[in-house]
């Protein structure tokens, strides 16, 4: 008998693309069983056990006992550019929030940084899509991530009056420490050197053909060429150390010490 391959969630963003290039076009293309979704679905599929592995939010690690496919995920040095938090009203002022549903990991944060570097927690937090407009309609601020978020222009929404903060900037702000949004995790059975060495591998099969990715990826999603290469190698941290995991686990402790809040 054929052994089943693991099926991974993979995140559906712009930002994954690198990672998973060896399992979509190279040598580990035949290891995986691969489809794609937001991060907020790749988590519930791992939960779930409709996936065995998948790329989730580091905050769905407060909530399952997973093994971790160490040194490849997606982290920040600074300002990251796809998460974005954009306001009516300055930040300290915020009451009410309007967040993307497609990350938890964004969504908390978004609630660390307004804590501990604006000593303001929204009351209420309203779930919706990804339109600037609407959501700024519904709530003194919006949180708008990943492709969605790279179509924003913050220094164009500046001029207009909003206040906007990058995220990944003002978590370094805060700590000091690099920013990991999301990582490779499964069941503790699956954390083989044999399969985490094919996440390794797919992902540096995807760092030798990155042109290759940007015209496919600029095509696909309609963004300028320039701003697929500059997110990748500016923005994007894909290998993860020791000084990314301590980052993490920075996040995850802020992340205990929250409180539940109010989504409608």
């Amino acid at each position: 008998m054929t052994r089943r391959r693991p099926k991974v969630c993979a995140v559906s963003y712009l930002n994954t693309v690198p990672l998973v290039w060896g399992l979509m076009h190279g040598p580990q293309r035949d290891v995986f069983d691969l489809e794609f979704a937001l991060p907020s679905e790749c988590a519930r599929q791992l939960a779930t056990g409709e996936a065995d592995i998948g790329i989730i939010p580091a905050a769905a690690l407060l909530e399952g006992d997973y093994g971790i496919f160490r040194g490849a995920g997606i982290a920040c040095h600074g300002a990251v550019r796809s998460i974005l938090l954009t306001s009516k009203v300055p930040f300290h002022q915020i009451r009410t929030l309007a967040t993307d549903a497609g990350s938890r990991s964004s969504v908390m944060l978004c609630r660390i940084i307004l804590k501990h570097r604006y000593d303001v927690e929204p009351a209420r937090r309203i779930s919706m899509s990804a339109d600037l407009d609407a959501m700024l309609e519904a709530a003194d601020a919006s949180l708008i991530i990943g492709d969605p978020a790279l179509r924003l222009d913050p220094d164009a929404l500046r001029k207009q009056g909003y206040y906007v903060a990058d995220l990944g900037q003002e978590w370094f702000d805060l700590t000091g420490l690099p920013m990991v949004f999301a990582v490779w995790a499964g069941h503790r059975s699956l954390v083989t050197p044999e399969l985490e060495q094919a996440f390794l591998g797919s992902y540096a099969y995807g760092r030798q053909h990155l042109e290759d990715i940007v015209k496919t990826e600029h095509e696909v999603r309609g963004f300028n060429p320039e701003t697929v290469r500059e997110y990748f190698t500016r923005y994007i941290v894909f290998e993860l150390g020791d000084r990314e995991y301590q980052g993490m686990e920075r996040y995850l402790s802020y992340a205990r010490q929250m409180e539940s809040l109010p989504v409608s």
